[in-house]
């Protein structure tokens, strides 16, 4: 990653270098925004060969998915900027300052971030899109196989197993809807009940319709030949050959650096994890902050992700251009104020993207 130098601050600070968090920055920057992307380099995806869904992009690697979005937002003026985010807090109103890339505002409060390495930046709004940590089931073997013949998603990584012998490992409410899912690319696939009661009821009725077997009993470890997923294997010593395997992991967003806010992630109504609560448009509850991709939208692919964070980084410079609005028209109805003061040193917009 190209290593660029950190101002004092910006008008916005995208916390989040994946999908979500670049192409806020993207719409940010084209719309002359001072901006840079704190980039904890740990997306998601980096376990897998290829982005699939994303329309144009089918197969790209995502570590090439994401340098091509650094590349875009540094040539409109954006910064990215590797780092690790400790903490958020709410700054005091800064100085005056005759450009924005040098102080997050003249006179106003807005946000101090502050980096593990000791390095600290001000925004005036923040764009969160730091994404999630999968908490899979603690089966020996199976941390290693992520993302290649462990997988999660079958709209991800489905057509890649397709007509293989899948098994499914129960891990919540959402197993049987997972298996049916599965069951659609593949005519073989067993559910492996493992710490969980066996299906009952409609489900049972439905996987029995749909020829899905369940297999009763605790899953203890995966077995591989050649570097290969071979079958997975019960306590009893039970071997149940499988190409694949499909879990539900656990998601919890990346979000404890907010805490000094009041904003904390909460249990996603479906249960699958912990999520950031936000309005369509990505607006949380402390004021100034925006979220996108998913920290808050736990089944986001990348195309659902980046979208959300184009949508926010147009939400995020229309409440900007209001604020401002506001003060010119403070400033235009009394000319010896300090709004109007304050808009003397202010540069033209290309002044301020530039940092001239």
């Amino acid at each position: 990653m190209v290593t660029e130098e950190l101002r004092d601050g910006y008008d916005v600070v995208v916390i989040g270098g994946g999908a979500a968090g670049l192409n806020g920055a993207l719409m940010l920057a084209r719309a002359r925004r001072s901006v840079v992307v704190i980039d904890g380099g740990a997306p998601r995806n980096a376990p897998a060969a290829g982005v699939h869904g994303l329309l144009g992009h089918d197969g790209v690697p995502p570590a090439e998915l994401l340098e091509r979005g650094r590349a875009e937002v540094r040539h409109y003026g954006g910064h990215v900027v590797p780092g690790e985010v400790e903490a958020v807090t709410r700054a005091e109103a800064g100085p005056a300052g005759p450009h924005r890339d040098a102080s997050p505002a003249r006179g106003e409060a807005g946000f101090a971030v502050a980096l593990a390495d000791g390095r600290t930046v001000r925004a005036r709004r923040l764009l969160v899109a730091t994404g999630l940590l999968d908490e899979p089931p603690e089966v020996p073997g199976l941390r290693e196989r992520w993302g290649r013949d462990v997988v999660h998603c079958p709209y991800c990584h489905g057509w890649e197993v397709r007509d293989r012998a899948i098994g499914v490992l129960a891990g919540g409410p959402m197993t049987v809807h997972q298996a049916l899912l599965f069951r659609q690319l593949s005519a073989d696939v067993v559910v492996f009940s493992h710490t969980l009661p066996p299906p009952a009821g409609e489900e049972a009725e439905q996987m029995a319709a749909r020829g899905i077997r369940v297999v009763d009993g605790e899953v203890a470890a995966l077995e591989i030949v050649q570097d290969r997923l071979a079958g997975v294997r019960l306590a009893d010593g039970t071997l149940v050959d499988r190409e694949a395997l499909a879990v539900a992991p656990r998601m919890s967003a990346r979000a404890a650096f907010l805490a000094p806010l009041g904003l904390r992630p909460v249990p996603h109504p479906a249960g699958i994890g912990e999520y950031l609560p936000a309005d369509p448009t990505g607006r949380t509850d402390v004021p100034g902050v925006w979220v996108a991709g998913n920290v808050t939208e736990l089944s986001a692919q990348v195309g659902t992700a980046a979208a959300a964070g184009a949508g926010a980084g147009a939400q995020i410079n229309a409440d900007l251009v209001a604020e401002e609005t506001r003060q010119a028209v403070a400033a235009h109805r009394d000319p010896t104020s300090p709004a109007a003061e304050a808009r003397l040193g202010e540069p033209v917009a290309g002044e301020r993207r530039h940092g001239v």
